[in-house]
């Protein structure tokens, strides 16, 4: 097992091999594997790349992001430009109908409102506004109202999921099911493998909910 000092360091050097972000601006702390993010970054997509780019990082057992977004002159918008480039990227997209999401802004805070019918098109949704210029960050109110209720072999839908996803290893996963709730259990070898785990079983329609109790842990 690493010591703290050791997965700061590794953090730190993950974040210098990330091209779009400024490690000199993020302050990390680790305290037994929990990782804390302060410190700044010029975009909203540069605060998703630096959690995620912690996350790739072996040991890390989860991730406190207070990483702010302090946007140049050059990528400010005013919020009706943010809104209607949000409203362009939501209707691009396939997963979700077309009218189902409207987007509001208030000081580069995007908000998502709507109903859909899967967790999997509320998650497509942020996805697809994520990188909009000028946003600051962004605040899922989506409703899910699933049409049908997952079928009775959501769990083999999920496993098969898993079994071919390069990343995981099926065996060490469980899946359990309660109305149109998904519960997974297991252990996985870092942060990345267990919010993969949970992509998956968030894709499966009818699905409004997903309950992580995936605990990593170093093999």
């Amino acid at each position: 097992m690493k010591t703290d000092l050791e997965l700061t360091n590794d953090i730190l050097a993950e974040l210098a091999y990330e091209p779009s972000v400024n490690a000199a601006d993020i302050g990390v702390s680790v305290k037994e594997g929990m990782v804390s993010l302060n410190g700044s970054v010029n975009s909203y997509a540069a605060k998703l790349a630096v959690a995620h780019g912690v996350k790739r990082v072996a040991g890390v057992k989860g991730v406190t992001d207070e990483v702010v977004v302090h946007l140049p002159d050059f990528y400010r918008r005013t919020d009706d430009e943010i809104a209607a480039a949000a409203a362009k990227s939501l209707d691009s997209i396939i997963a979700v109908p077309t009218g189902a999401v409207s987007a509001m802004v208030r000081d580069g805070w995007l908000t998502l409102e709507g109903i859909v019918e899967g967790l999997y098109q509320k998650n497509a949704a942020e996805e697809a506004v994520q990188n909009v210029p000028g946003v600051k960050g962004i605040i899922n109110l989506i409703i899910i109202r699933p049409t049908q209720l997952i079928s009775s072999d959501v769990n083999a839908v999920i496993k098969a999921a898993f079994e071919r996803n390069a990343q995981l290893d099926a065996r060490k996963i469980q899946v359990e099911t309660s109305g149109d709730k998904v519960v997974l259990r297991g252990t996985v070898g870092n942060c990345l493998e267990r919010e993969e785990a949970e992509r998956a079983a968030r894709s499966v329609s009818g699905v409004s909910e997903v309950e992580n109790n995936i605990i990593i842990h170093m093999w």
